[in-house]
């Protein structure tokens, strides 16, 4: 079974001049890759609290990180044939990805949409507990962009497996 594309982004902090400094792909087939962002030199903006959160360090960006550019080439290349791609975090997620996209120069050849389209009324009902259990399980890394998307798409399976499960008579 083909699972739905997951999509997530570690920003620099939340709100006004905050930009992607990692973005991180959950393919259909289950495998994952995530690319560190490095910022443009206008890119100042950094909030210690989300430093916190995911451990990448600005320093670390401009070591490891990929030029803007070949970062939207990249999820171009990885999303255009598919189309489309999913956020749980969509308001967030989709001002990161344009504002990527528009300092590449470049449209996006995929749209990005709400997890939530995905899920039916029992899928939210199991969804946090469900999370919480996998994180568990697996021992995710949370916040940082990979994980995270697999995350998502984990626990998409296991409430739609529940789901379906809950359904049948």
């Amino acid at each position: 079974m083909t699972l739905p594309t997951l999509l997530d982004i570690e920003a620099s902090g939340f709100g006004r001049g905050s930009y992607p400094i990692e973005i991180g792909l959950a393919r259909g087939d289950g495998s994952v890759c995530a690319f560190l962002i490095q910022p443009l030199p206008e890119w100042t903006h950094w909030d210690p609290k989300a430093e916190l959160l995911h451990g990448i360090s600005r320093a670390r960006l401009a070591r490891e990180g990929y030029p803007v550019g070949e970062v939207a080439r990249w999820l171009n290349d990885e999303l255009a044939e598919i189309g489309i791609a999913y956020s749980d975090s969509w308001g967030y997620d989709n001002t990161w990805l344009s504002l990527l996209f528009h300092h590449a120069g470049m449209l996006p050849r995929f749209r990005l949409e709400a997890l939530r389209s995905l899920l039916c009324e029992a899928q939210l009902g199991l969804w946090k507990q469900t999370k919480e259990a996998l994180i568990g399980e697996w021992g995710i890394q949370r916040h940082r962009a990979g994980d995270d998307a697999r995350l998502l798409q984990l626990t998409y399976l296991k409430t739609r497996e529940a789901a379906a499960r809950s359904h049948r008579p």
